[in-house]
């Protein structure tokens, strides 16, 4: 026992002294850069390498100032006709300009044609700028770079949204790139309260992150969770939105999402104008979109661009669907296993003559066709664009009819499994759809255990559990739990616009004045009472 104690006890030391070690041969980055041209490049080449993108280029001796100049850049990931302007400008003003080194960047803001200069003074604040796309001027004898904006390279145009997309609205979708994201925001809202709060995070991918919202609109408290939650992100990349989305969400075992994630500019800025925060990511065109209620994830852009009335009634067929994507195949699970009185006596008759020839129970035969539909809707997916929708369809019609017609499923089954996956497509959202899924299967089994019952026993502490349920304080089922009327008339139906006079009061806490008829009419009672 003795010497397996000693054993730990040496490996342990081992393993402190390498850490030691790897912690002492990592360069200190928060170091202030040298005034030598040569040591600052041979940092650089140390800790970026000799890649054979990574381009240093060396003006020669200036005329006037006797001194050496390079720039540093990433090829590809600038724009080659900025720096061309950059070094005519290095050129000209080094030739030309006796006090060039004295305020090198005044003198570059006031002959260079372009926008982002600044002045970076420690290593990883150079780093960050040349593997951010900028282009780093450094001059021997100054203690520290200047940086400056000239990204470019190859980008994704604005195309029109293939998650999500209307009939009648926006054709245009948000990119990978999150400076055009922001632009695009800011095309829809011309305010100066709107508000960009950014920072990096991943230790090796140094993503940028940016929380957008209103002034004077997003809830305070709110806002305060959102960066407390994302500055307490520790981790080696972030890819996708849905790394942080993991990591922001709130912190409750559940298939139901907590966020919303859309590619549409508009969404955004609608949501942004009840008092929601929306987190951009770079290299993803899906922003993130906080708090969000359970019914927030039945309501399209398209909504509010249609009358009142047809929105009304295509919002209604989304909660209908919804239920039948849930239940149906529980239910007729259930009935035909343990209820059958419940049905028809020619229903029933019908359905026994399908049964007769069908080895499997009811409950077998759904799970059966339910996997199956989902292996057919990931191969569809997952395929070429090409073949894809092909193999999906031919998928289905060919293995439902010969499961028919070999005797292994009944025709009626077919139809259900059919009618439920269609209606699960009917919701805009596909988190939410994904959700119903998981939560489907297990309903069809407490179906074939106890039928009704089990359905009901099952129901009963999923209610429970999205009444729980909170989204950045927010209560998840809002409005109908805790219920607030005047919410009402944005969740089940749209109302007409006119009648939409103040926000959401489970979101905005600020301003809830959406129209300015409300404003007046406060001031008439005021009026009158004095």
């Amino acid at each position: 026992m003795s010497k397996f104690l000693v054993f730990l006890q040496n490996l342990l030391h081992m393993k402190a002294d390498r850490i030691d070690h790897d912690q002492k041969s990592l360069p200190n980055r928060e170091a202030p850069l040298s005034s030598s041209l040569s040591d600052t490049i041979a940092v650089l080449r140390s800790n970026i390498g000799y890649s054979s993108d990574f381009i240093i280029r060396e003006l020669g001796e200036a005329v006037s100032c006797n001194s050496l100049m390079a720039i540093s850049y990433i090829e590809g990931m600038v724009d080659q006709e900025q720096l061309s302007e950059l070094m005519e400008a290095l050129i000209a003003q080094s030739s030309n300009s006796a006090d060039f080194l004295t305020n090198p960047v005044q003198n570059l803001e006031q002959h260079l044609p372009i926008g982002g200069i600044r002045y970076v003074t420690t290593l990883e604040s150079l780093l960050q700028a040349i593997l951010g796309g900028e282009a780093v001027v450094l001059i021997d004898g100054v203690n520290g770079a200047i940086a400056v904006t000239i990204s470019g390279g190859v980008r994704r145009s604005v195309e029109e949204p293939t998650s999500q997309t209307v009939i009648r609205g926006p054709k245009e979708g948000f990119t990978e790139d999150i400076s055009t994201n922001i632009t695009l925001l800011r095309r829809k809202l011309q305010t100066p309260d709107f508000r960009i709060n950014s920072r990096l995070i991943g230790r090796y991918t140094q993503t940028k992150v940016s929380v957008v919202y209103i002034q004077g609109l997003a809830n305070p408290e709110v806002l305060d969770e959102m960066f407390k939650r994302l500055d307490s992100i520790e981790i080696d990349g972030v890819l996708e939105s849905g790394y942080i989305e993991e990591f922001i969400q709130d912190k409750m075992f559940t298939p139901f999402p907590t966020l919303i994630n859309t590619e549409r500019p508009d969404a955004v800025a609608g949501n942004l104008l009840e008092g929601q925060v929306a987190v951009l990511v770079d290299g993803t065109p899906f922003v993130l979109i906080a708090p969000v209620t359970f019914f927030k994830f039945f309501q399209s852009s398209e909504d509010y661009y249609q009358r009142y009335d047809i929105a009304s009634f295509l919002r209604i067929i989304r909660l209908f669907s919804f239920i039948i994507a849930l239940l149906l195949p529980s239910m007729y699970i259930a009935v035909t296993t343990f209820q059958q009185e419940m049905l028809p006596t020619t229903l029933l008759i019908s359905l026994a003559a399908q049964r007769e020839g069908t080895p499997l129970p009811a409950l077998l035969e759904a799970l059966l066709m339910e996997v199956t539909f989902e292996v057919i809707r990931e191969a569809g997916v997952r395929m070429p664009r090409v073949i894809g929708p092909a193999i999906s369809i031919v998928g289905a019609l060919v293995l439902g009819q010969a499961a028919v017609q070999a005797g292994l499923v009944s025709g009626a089954m077919v139809i259900v499994v059919s009618f439920t996956a269609i209606a699960s497509f009917v919701m805009p959202n596909i988190n939410l759809s994904s959700a119903v899924r998981l939560v489907r299967f297990l309903l069809m089994l407490l179906a074939g255990m106890f039928g009704i019952f089990g359905i009901l026993a099952g129901i009963v502490p999923l209610l429970v559990h999205l009444i729980s349920m909170s989204s950045f304080g927010v209560p998840y089922m809002t409005p109908l739990a805790p219920l607030r009327l005047s919410n009402l008339k944005d969740t089940f139906i749209r109302v007409p616009w006119r009648a939409m006079k103040t926000r959401p009061s489970s979101i905005s806490v600020q301003n809830r004045v959406r129209q300015n008829s409300v404003k007046e009419e406060t001031a008439k009672k005021q009026d009158s009472t004095e």
